[in-house]
């Protein structure tokens, strides 16, 4: 009995086929690396061994030109708000961060913005919507320093929850609700 070669329209469609199969293969692959890598990168992230040690050593300057340090929070619960004046949902968040900061200092919560900003544009933007909250200047080496606490992407708002030990409680990125406010204010 002779074996018939394949004709060589169906070599090339075979051949074809293997190749868009390997190529499937290849990019299921790298899909599920991506997906390993993003499951592995948006997990509860710690800071560098004393980089929050290192956060209460930092002293940054305020729209109306006086020194705010860091370790004059510290042994309290602390929202540490990262926003710009540029940054729409940073802005509709501010009168909610300004409610809570009245409602719980009381309570012992501190509230801090910091914005990723300049000078002019933080102290126009408070003049005609001001907070109730201290506000200090962190301009671009901010968005590091939000880096540091976890915040992988880099985008705003960024707002960081410190226990009254120092240490991260809580991490969110985009606009805080109510309801985080409120499940905040049991972390002490």
């Amino acid at each position: 009995m002779t074996e018939l070669s394949p004709s060589p329209e169906r070599a090339e469609q075979t051949a074809h086929s293997r190749r868009r199969w390997l190529l499937g293969a290849v990019a299921g692959a790298a899909a599920l690396g991506g997906v390993g890598l993003a499951w592995r990168t948006y997990q509860p992230q710690t800071m560098s061994p004393g980089a929050e040690s290192g956060l209460w050593q930092l002293a940054f300057a305020t729209p109306d030109g006086s020194t705010l340090s860091m370790s004059a929070l510290r042994g309290k619960p602390v929202l540490l708000n990262f926003w710009a004046t540029w940054c729409p949902p940073c802005v509709e968040e501010l009168p909610l961060l300004s409610s809570f900061y009245q409602e719980n200092s009381a309570k012992g919560w501190q509230v801090l913005g910091l914005a990723v900003d300049q000078l002019a544009p933080v102290k126009r933007f408070l003049a005609n919507a001001p907070v109730t909250f201290p506000v200090a200047l962190a301009g671009l080496p901010g968005v590091e320093l939000s880096r540091s606490l976890g915040n992988l992407s880099g985008g705003l708002p960024f707002t960081v929850v410190l226990g009254s030990d120092g240490l991260v409680a809580h991490r969110k990125m985009g606009k805080v609700t109510p309801d985080n406010l409120r499940a905040w204010t049991l972390l002490k």
